[in-house]
């Protein structure tokens, strides 16, 4: 009897105990309760309840492992209780044996159909593996068995949301909130959800009642930022990153987000900074990589850029955007076959990827492969049928090819697609200007403006028209547009020294004239030195060393500089092309003298010497320019196609110092042309070459002005659409009296024109 009386005390004694452990336990004392669990295994290994709760003790202390193996045991001596198997699971999800955890779960509902929590917990683990129709209907199951639990209504919120299934996720968060008032996750996914249905301002309030009930979750606030950025707010979103920061000095996608509002903001060093934090947390973070390299492409950085680029996509090698960024960065250093390389692996990752066509055709455009530009503009505007700057740049890669035609109904597409698209009346407006149809030029001009006011081109573009029909007056108003992009570089060598605009007195004063742009419109516009010295003005000319010589005899000159060089005192300064606005010149006043510039007399009979006796008419000839300009194509002739209209019984002498390929073998063929080539050093050698012919047949460069500056004939070929200089309608110059102008009377075409050469060259000898 004894025997079985002690017995019995025991067990009350180990109840007793255990009844005490829970309590301890319940009460988050978890210490306590593990020290009670362990001493009643002392006595009884195998209580099964202590070895379990031993199992949940070790998962609350995240020592997940351990639970696992606790819990076992106890499902080894009570294979048929749910809960071992349910907690078991849930000892597994965090160690991420999902498959293992889920299959914990099944045995838990065989055991027990319902058992909602193990309905909750499964689908959980399901949401997890992305597996989401499967956690809906999980959870569905759990809220069938209970559908009072915010929790399970809070789950299945997330697996919808993973659905993308927005409003049911948004009702099923509502839910959670009726149930569990002070559900601060469930407001915070709930405004999440919102952000996604573009529904920001409601968005924020969600995140304001998720922060009201708990004002230190880092993610809300990170949450919130974005959707502030949504709203355009940005100084809210700035304050809203700065305090998740300030909660989580690690939110390493806080940084990223804060930088790139910084950069849109313009603070590129800020961003930088930021972007530099966030790789500092996870030196593994693509995105900051990424945008790092944008922000240092915008300082002018482009190697560093590329290099942060490189960082990105050893982490993600199949990052698309960056590699395209890392196209845009090669093409600012100019290196474009490298960037076509970095836009072809964007394309080749991203089949449909508009943007890297578009920049690959504008990188193939500088290579001057036009037909392969062409392709990526129209497989750019393809995938994107909306694409306006596709259309306006195939339509740029139209208007060099000359199918004008062509080019303006690509523009037309561009502005039918974006009505404000300023760059595409403008280019139109060009088109329009080389088809000499300048009303609807300059309409185009005009709304390019209306839409950008700030716009230099379609200011300068609708200057060049109106100074081609003869409108000087407001031509030269608007062609000192072309000045604002020189501001900074106008400012740091000139400043102090105010610009004369005409208004002021230069009595007494000293002023620099200098030179801008080409060579030819120096020549043309050093006319009016001599009308500044006239005002009472010192005259210092600042001009390119090869103009130096020529120049030194120019009429008003006190002074003359090699552009760049240390400059004297003086008081005021002016471009020469700001000169005929300075002097309100229109066409009845251009300073028009048969000539203005004279030729070295030592280098006349050093020329006259080395070309020999004249026998016969000589002429001298420029057939091409500088193959940069950007109307070359349509102002230069080849030298084979010239030759082929004139007489071989006259001499030639060409004036022009470079040559193209093949024209050297042309030269040699012909028994009577003289090439100076290198032997000429400066334009006073060209001027005495010219002084030395009978006739000078040149298309547009600064040769012809040269040689209309010293008077001589000059018969000048001019493309269908000439420079504004020259006018529209007449075959003479108010600039240069000793001009004769050849027009071409459709675009391209140089046959006729040659013909009349030739027979006018025929007439002169």
């Amino acid at each position: 009897m004894s025997t079985k009386k002690t017995s019995n005390s025991l067990v009350e004694q180990v109840q007793a105990k255990l009844q005490q452990a829970l309590s301890h336990h319940q009460h988050g004392q978890l210490a306590i309760a593990e020290a009670l669990y362990l001493d009643i295994l002392k006595t009884q290994p195998k209580q099964i309840d202590c070895l379990h709760l031993l199992g949940v003790i070790a998962s609350q202390s995240m020592q997940h492992q351990k639970a696992v193996d606790l819990i076992s045991q106890a499902i080894a001596l009570s294979p048929n209780n749910p809960h071992f198997y349910s907690n078991r699971g849930l000892a597994l999800k965090e160690l991420n044996q999902l498959d293992a955890a889920i299959a914990n779960y099944d045995r838990a509902i065989a055991l027990s159909p319902d058992f909602a929590e193990a309905h909750s917990n499964r689908a959980v683990a399901l949401t997890e593996l992305n597996r989401l129709d499967e956690a809906v209907a999980s959870n569905n199951r759990a809220i069938a068995i209970n559908p009072q639990s915010a929790v399970v209504h809070y789950n299945q919120g997330v697996a919808l949301f993973g659905l993308n299934q927005l409003e049911a996720a948004l009702a099923s968060y509502d839910r959670a909130i009726r149930i569990k008032p002070d559900y601060a996750e469930a407001y915070s996914s709930r405004g999440t959800t919102l952000k996604n249905l573009k529904q920001a301002e409601a968005a924020v309030a969600s995140y304001d009642q998720a922060i009201a009930i708990n004002p230190n979750d880092a993610e809300t606030y990170a949450c919130r930022a974005m959707a502030f950025t949504e709203l355009n707010q940005a100084d809210a979103a700035i304050a809203s990153y700065n305090r998740a920061i300030e909660l989580n000095p690690k939110h390493a996608v806080a940084y990223l987000n804060l930088g790139i509002i910084q950069e849109i903001q313009l603070k590129h060093a800020e961003a930088i900074a930021n972007f530099d934090r966030a790789i500092a947390i996870n030196p593994n973070f693509a995105d900051a990589y990424a945008n790092r390299g944008i922000a240092l492409k915008e300082c002018n950085q482009c190697a560093a850029a590329i290099a942060s680029y490189d960082q990105a996509i050893a982490i993600k090698p199949d990052f698309a955007e960056v590699h395209s960024n890392r196209g845009i960065a090669f093409y600012a250093l100019k290196q474009y076959d490298a960037a076509i390389a970095s836009y072809d692996r964007a394309i080749a990752l991203k089949p449909d990827f508009a943007d890297a066509y578009s920049n690959r055709g504008v990188a193939y455009k500088e290579l001057k492969l036009l037909e392969s530009a062409a392709a990526s503009f129209e497989r750019a505007y393809t995938i994107n049928p909306d694409y306006a700057a596709a259309y306006s740049n195939h339509g740029i890669i139209f208007h060099e090819l000359k199918m004008l035609k062509e080019a303006i109904a690509d523009y037309d597409c561009a502005i039918s697609i974006d009505p404000n698209y300023a760059h595409a009346y403008s280019n139109r407006g060009v088109v329009y200007q080389e088809l000499n149809q300048l009303e609807k030029a300059i309409f185009d001009y005009n709304r390019a403006i209306t839409i950008d006011p700030n716009y230099t081109d379609a200011y300068l573009n609708k200057a060049f028209t109106l100074l081609l029909s003869g409108d000087f007056e407001q031509g030269w108003s608007l062609y000192e547009w072309r000045l604002k992009e020189r501001e900074t570089e106008l400012r740091e060598r000139y400043a102090p020294h105010p610009t004369w605009s005409g208004k002021e007195s230069l009595k007494g004063k000293t002023i620099v004239l200098h030179s801008e742009q080409g060579f030819g419109d120096t020549i043309q516009f050093c006319r009016y030195v001599k009308l500044v010295a006239h005002l009472g003005a010192q005259v210092i000319v600042e001009v390119e060393k090869p103009l130096i010589n020529l120049f030194s005899t120019l009429e008003g000159v006190d002074k003359i500089i090699v552009k760049g060089t240390e400059l004297p005192s003086y008081d005021f300064h002016c471009p020469m092309m700001s000169l005929p606005l300075a002097f309100k010149t229109n066409s009845e006043t251009i300073p028009s003298a048969p000539n203005y510039l004279s030729t070295d007399q030592a280098k006349i009979a050093y020329w006259t010497q080395k070309l020999g006796e004249k026998t016969t008419l000589r002429v001298g000839l420029v057939w091409s320019g500088n193959p940069d300009y950007k109307n070359d194509r349509s102002r230069s002739i080849s030298l084979s196609t010239l030759l082929a209209q004139l007489s071989p019984d006259y001499q030639y002498v060409s004036l022009q110092k470079d040559i193209r390929d093949g024209d050297d073998a042309i030269i040699k063929s012909h028994k009577n042309f003289i090439h100076t080539g290198d032997e000429i050093t400066d334009f006073s050698d060209t001027a005495a070459l010219c002084e030395l012919m009978d006739v000078i047949v040149s298309v547009d460069t600064s040769t012809a002005h040269l040689s209309g500056a010293l008077g001589k004939p000059t018969w000048l070929l001019l493309p269908f659409n000439p420079d504004f200089r020259w006018l529209l309608n007449r075959d003479d110059s108010p600039w240069y009296p000793s001009v004769k102008l050849y027009r071409q009377k459709n675009a391209g075409d140089w046959n006729e024109v040659l013909e009349t050469i030739k027979n006018d060259l025929t007439r002169l000898a």
